[in-house]
């Protein structure tokens, strides 16, 4: 579904992004002028398994309307083995979203090397769209 010029409604979507792959994945679609949505704001984390799922709570509690993790394809982390302990964390936190209410189309996990500008910016164009598709997320919206 594209997105819709007339609607008042922009999606801040959040992207945590390892250094080593996805940042730089990130870097070369920008570099490359791959266009993708200007609302998505990056975290570079030194690697995937350093994503805390308290990360995603607040980014939702701050206004987030979506959130999306990039790290290494598994058996290219630079730090071995982080991106296997960042799957099993964040498969399990996905679950407990739905308990807290939070659709769970408004998180995504990928993996995206560095060498993939076009897989990253395709990647956060179509998260773009489902994000706006569900709509503003209010569920742990601070209230101050």
């Amino acid at each position: 579904m594209p997105l819709n010029p007339n609607s008042s409604f922009t999606p801040l979507i959040v992207a945590f992004c390892c250094n080593w792959c996805s940042y730089a994945g990130a870097d070369l679609a920008g570099t490359s002028r791959l266009n993708y949505p200007a609302q998505i704001k990056i975290i570079k984390v030194p690697c995937s398994c350093r994503i805390d799922p308290m990360f995603v709570l607040r980014a939702f509690q701050k206004g987030a309307d979506g959130v999306i993790l990039c790290g290494c394809h598994p058996g290219d982390c630079h730090y071995s083995t982080g991106n296997y302990y960042a799957r099993r964390r964040i498969t399990l936190f996905f679950s407990m979203l739905e308990y807290l209410g939070i659709e769970k189309e408004r998180t995504h996990l990928e993996w995206v090397s560095a060498a993939e500008g076009n897989k990253f910016a395709s990647t956060m164009r179509k998260f773009t769209e489902q994000i706006h598709a569900l709509g503003k997320n209010e569920r742990l919206e601070d209230i101050r």
